[in-house]
């Protein structure tokens, strides 16, 4: 399984951004712009908890069975697969939906006089911020989960043991 790259996350949200302060700049030129919903930063923060919990269950688990404590429960491997690629999928899904809130906030700020649009600001700021949390807590779990490199490969220039 391949690591998350911090360069694809970071460029999916970038692409998003732009091309949601596009949009928005566009719609708001024809019609009136949709506006950012409550719930969008309330979701975003619980995927993170929920990750963030996955992970420190997981980090606990493997200690306990590093070190041998009698009554540890092991992490089955397939489990801990499943959590990585909920975390990656996560991670990726937030990237792109914190861009295109930060695209949408970004064209907001020239509209922070009027109220209503004052609050979508704020509604999409914490929907960049929430975001960022969810990514991290995916790396977090991507982190514990990691399984400790082979010294085989380490060691590729060296000659096989007779």
């Amino acid at each position: 399984m391949r690591e998350l790259r911090i360069r694809v996350l970071a460029s999916v949200f970038v692409v998003a951004g732009v091309l949601s302060w596009a949009g928005a700049r566009l719609w708001n030129s024809i019609g009136t712009l949709p506006s950012v919903p409550l719930a969008a930063p309330v979701v975003l923060a619980l995927i993170a908890v929920v990750l963030l919990s996955t992970a420190l269950s997981l980090r606990a688990r493997l200690r306990a069975q590093r070190e041998r404590r009698p009554g540890a429960k092991g992490v089955d491997p397939l489990m801990a697969a499943r959590a990585v690629v909920f975390g990656q999928a996560s991670a990726l899904v937030a990237a792109l939906v914190a861009g295109m809130y930060g695209g949408t906030g970004v064209f907001l700020l020239e509209l922070l006089d009027i109220p209503a649009r004052r609050d979508q600001a704020i509604y999409a700021g914490f929907s960049v911020v929430a975001g960022i949390g969810v990514i991290a807590a995916a790396i977090f779990l991507e982190r514990v989960c990691k399984l400790p490199e082979d010294d085989d490969q380490n060691h590729q220039g060296a000659e096989p043991v007779a």
